[in-house]
C-alpha cells in the first residue's frame, strides 16, 4: 500500500473540521461527533454516517496504560515483517531468477538466452506491477471493512492473506497455476490490511499521536528490507534457503499476526479526541432536554436564566470533570482546547485549509483541485513503482556494467527502507510548518531532478539519483494525502482518497507497457521511457503548483474579508 502519511493521518486522528485557530465550543465539539472523523484515511462508507451502524469505539483511558505501550509495540514490530514487504520486490527480484522462477515458461517460448532473460525480467516486473496495483486497490475495501467491523477484523483478514500467499511463493513452482503472481499478489493485500489496521492506535496517546504514526509508517518503509536480509542469507549461504524454505518459515509472522490479533490487540478503534469530549456534551445536552421539558412553576425567565447556567454547569458536572480529566491526562499540558488551537494553527499555515470543505463528494471529483491532483498522483506511483521494478536493468545500460548496476541496486535496497526512517519525521515538520505550494514546489522539484539524473550516465548521477528517489517517495506519499485532506476536508475524504488511489492503482497497469517498451521497443534503452515521464511529470507538476498558488491568494484573501466582516459586526 502504498498505502503508507505522517502529518496528514496526525490531523484526520485529531483535528477539527476547521477550527481557524480557535478554541472549539461544546456545540462544535457535537458538530464533530454528529459527523465523526475517520482515523485512516482510507474510503469512508455511506454507513459510516449514520452512527448506529459501523464498528464501535472504545476510549484509551479504559485500557490499562501498559496495555496500550504493549499493543502499539507489538504493532510496530509486526509492521517491521509484513507492513510493505512486496515493495523489497528490487531486492528479491535476483533470488527469484537464480531459483528458476517463469524460466520454463519462458523457455518454451524464446530462441535465444537473451530471449529467455528478457521474458523472464517482463513476467517478474508484470508479477510486481499487479502486487503494486493490488495494494492502492485494497485500500477502499480494506477502509470500509475496517470501519465496519473493527481493526482486529481487518488484521485477521491480512494475517489470511500472509499466510495464503506465503503457501503459495513456497509452492509456485509445483502448482499448475501461476502461483508466483497469486501468491505475492495475496502478499500485496495482506500488508495492507494489517497495516491500515494500525492507524487508530494513535489515538491510544492522543499527546504522541505523530510519534507513532511515524513509528508505524517508518515501520511500513523499513519492512521492505526483510527481502533484502533474505537475499544476503541466500547469496552467503548458496542458495541454501531457497524460496520455498524462507516462505515456509515466513508463515511465523501470520500466526503471530493473528494471535496478537485475538489475545492483545483491540477490537475496537480507539475513540478520537474529538469523540471523546463530543460525548460528554452529548450526555449533558439530553439531561439540559429532560430538566427543560420538566413541569416547574417558574417563570420563562428562570427558563432563560437556565440556559444562560448551562455553560457553567457543564464545566461543574461530575461525568464531564471525570471524562475532561482523563482527556487531560491523555493529551497533556492545555488538554483539548490547546491541541484543537494546535491543529488550527497548522492548518491555516498551509494556505489552502478549507478550499472545498463543505462541497459534495461529486463536485469534489468534478473539480480542477481532483483533477490535476489525481492525474500528478497517477504519474508519480506510476514512475515510482517501474523504477523499483527496474533500476538493475536500466543501470546495467547506463553504466554499462552488470557489476556496478549489481552494487548500485544493493545501495538501493538498503536505501530505500532507510529513507522512509529518515524521512518521515522530517516530512511531518515540514508539512505543519510549511504552505502547501511550497511543499508541492519541493515535490515537483524533486520530480524533475530525479527524471533528470535518471538519464545520465554516470556513476556518482546514479547513486544522487537513489538518494533523492528514497527521500521523495515518503515525501510524496505524505504529502498528497495531507493535501486532499486540507482541501476536499473529512466529511468526504475517504469517497474522494480513496478513489484517487484507486485511479493510481488502475494506471499503474500502464507499468508494464512501460516495462515493454523499455526491453522491446527501445531494445533495452532505458534513456526515452525516462524522458517520457521526466517530461509530463514536469508539466502536470507545474500546471498543480500553479493551480494551488492562485487559489491559495484567493483563499487568502477571502479569509481577510471575512474577518474584517466579523470584526464589523462585533464593533456594531
Amino acid at each position: 500500500m502504498s498505502l503508507n502519511r505522517v502529518s496528514s493521518v496526525e490531523s484526520l486522528v485529531i483535528a477539527p473540521r476547521d477550527v481557524r485557530g480557535r478554541r472549539e465550543s461544546a456545540a462544535s465539539l457535537g458538530s464533530v461527533r454528529r459527523n465523526k472523523l475517520s482515523f485512516n484515511p482510507l474510503p469512508r462508507p455511506e454507513w459510516e454516517l449514520d452512527e448506529t451502524a459501523g464498528a464501535e469505539t472504545v476510549a484509551a483511558f479504559e485500557v490499562p496504560k501498559w496495555k496500550r505501550l504493549l499493543q502499539v509495540g507489538a504493532t510496530v514490530a509486526y509492521s517491521l515483517f509484513a507492513a510493505g514487504i512486496v515493495f523489497g520486490y528490487a531486492a528479491i527480484k535476483p533470488v527469484l531468477k537464480s531459483e528458476g522462477a517463469y524460466r520454463d515458461l519462458c523457455s518454451s517460448d524464446a530462441t535465444s538466452e537473451h530471449d529467455v532473460d528478457v521474458c523472464v525480467e517482463i513476467r517478474l516486473n508484470f508479477m510486481f506491477t499487479v502486487a503494486a496495483v493490488a495494494s492502492n486497490l485494497a485500500a477502499l475495501p480494506i477502509g470500509a471493512l475496517l470501519d465496519r467491523h473493527g481493526p482486529r477484523t481487518s488484521g485477521i483478514l491480512g494475517s489470511a492473506f500472509l499466510t495464503a500467499g506465503s503457501i503459495l511463493m513456497a509452492n509456485a513452482r509445483h502448482l499448475r497455476f501461476d502461483g508466483f503472481l497469486a501468491g505475492y499478489l495475496l502478499l500485496a493485500l495482506g500488508g495492507p490490511a494489517v497495516f491500515i489496521s494500525s492507524f487508530h492506535l494513535s489515538n491510544a496517546f492522543p499527546a504522541h499521536s505523530g510519534l507513532i504514526l511515524a513509528l508505524v509508517t517508518g515501520a511500513f518503509d523499513a519492512s521492505s528490507a526483510l527481502f533484502l536480509a533474505y537475499r544476503l542469507v541466500y547469496e552467503r549461504t548458496g542458495g541454501a534457503l531457497g524460496i520455498d524454505r524462507f516462505f515456509t518459515l515466513y508463515l511465523v509472522v501470520p500466526a503471530v499476526i493473528f494471535l496478537l490479533n485475538v489475545f492483545l490487540l483491540p477490537a475496537q478503534s480507539y475513540k478520537t479526541v474529538g469523540e471523546l469530549v463530543a460525548d460528554a456534551d452529548a450526555e449533558l445536552e439530553a439531561e439540559a432536554s429532560r430538566e427543560s421539558a420538566r413541569p416547574s412553576s417558574s417563570s420563562s425567565s428562570s427558563s432563560d436564566e437556565h440556559t444562560m447556567l448551562l455553560p457553567s454547569r457543564r464545566r461543574t458536572h461530575p461525568r464531564r470533570g471525570s471524562v475532561a480529566a482523563e482527556v487531560q491526562d491523555l493529551l497533556g499540558s492545555g488538554g483539548a482546547d490547546a491541541q484543537l488551537t494546535r491543529e488550527g494553527r497548522k492548518n491555516d499555515a498551509s494556505g489552502v485549509w478549507g478550499a472545498m470543505h463543505g462541497s459534495t463528494a461529486l463536485q469534489q471529483l468534478r473539480s480542477p483541485w481532483f483533477v490535476l491532483i489525481a492525474l500528478f498522483t497517477v504519474l508519480q506511483m506510476t514512475r515510482i513503482n517501474y523504477f523499483i521494478a527496474t533500476v538493475r536493468p536500466q543501470y546495467e545500460v547506463l553504466l554499462g556494467s552488470r557489476r556496478a548496476a549489481a552494487e548500485l541496486n544493493n545501495f538501493f535496497d538498503a536505501a530505500l527502507p532507510a529513507g522512509g526512517l529518515v524521512a518521515v519525521p522530517l516530512i511531518g515538520l515540514l508539512l505543519d510548518n510549511a504552505r502547501s505550494v511550497t511543499v508541492l514546489s519541493a515535490l515537483v522539484a524533486a520530480a524533475t531532478a530525479i527524471g533528470v539524473l535518471g538519464v545520465v550516465p554516470a556513476a556518482w548521477a546514479a547513486y544522487a539519483n537513489v538518494v533523492l528517489f528514497v527521500v521523495y517517495r515518503p515525501m510524496y506519499y505524505t504529502a498528497i494525502s495531507d493535501l486532499a485532506a486540507k482541501v476536499f476536508g473529512f466529511q468526504t475524504f475517504g469517497t474522494v482518497y480513496g478513489t484517487l488511489i484507486s485511479l493510481s492503482g488502475v494506471f499503474g497497469f500502464s507499468q508494464y507497457a512501460l516495462d515493454h517498451l523499455f526491453h522491446v521497443t527501445f531494445r533495452g534503452d532505458p534513456v526515452p521511457v525516462n524522458v517520457m515521464l521526466l517530461s509530463a511529470g514536469a508539466a502536470v507538476g507545474a500546471a498543480l503548483v500553479g493551480y494551488v498558488a492562485w487559489q491559495a491568494r484567493g483563499l487568502r484573501r477571502k479569509l481577510l474579508e471575512d474577518e474584517a466582516e466579523a470584526a464589523f459586526v462585533f464593533d456594531d
